[in-house]
């Protein structure tokens, strides 16, 4: 007796989001040491306990250096290295948000190729299908008399023309 898949879901596409997950997994394997640091930084400077962290030490910073903790000794009255502090930091977090977002675009634009690829392969094979099934529809006496759409529906698109097209419209 086989497994069947959840309600819904057919052994292609179950197959096919094992095969994504698959890769995704050995995407993330194979990153580079750079990589993962940057993303487990980015990870957790968007989480909450960055920012209760964040106002733990901002508070003790500021509640001392305005003498509310007694018996510490003040060392940054007017708050000058508690800025610089915060300046620098957020350079560095913001070269490490750029450095993930970068990545992400980069998957993106991978997948956003693989999604057109697919797209132009399966208009291309539907194409033919649809001329084997006239040719079919010919050949066993069903009426010849095509309506225009399913004309169309036989015409192979040129990709170039279109995406030529397409930027045209936008100009």
């Amino acid at each position: 007796m086989t497994d069947k898949p959840p309600f819904g879901l057919t052994e292609a596409l179950e197959r096919n989001i094992e095969a994504l997950a698959e890769r995704r997994r050995n995407e993330r394997a194979h990153a580079s040491l750079q990589e993962r640091v940057a993303d487990r930084i980015t990870r957790f400077t968007g989480s909450m306990a960055f920012v209760y962290v964040h106002l733990a030490i901002v508070g003790l910073w500021v509640a001392v250096n305005v003498g509310a903790v007694p018996g510490v000794t003040r060392f940054d009255p007017t708050f000058v290295i508690l800025a610089t502090a915060a300046s620098v930091e957020a350079i560095f977090l913001s070269t490490f948000v750029l450095i993930s977002q970068n990545r992400m675009q980069a998957d993106a634009d991978r997948r956003a190729d693989l999604d057109l690829h697919i797209s132009l392969l399966t208009e291309h094979e539907l194409t033919k299908l649809a001329g084997v099934v006239a040719a079919i529809a010919e050949k066993v006496g069903v009426d010849a008399h095509r309506a225009e759409d399913v004309q169309e529906i036989e015409t192979d698109i040129d990709p170039e023309r279109v995406l030529d097209e397409i930027e045209a419209q936008k100009s």
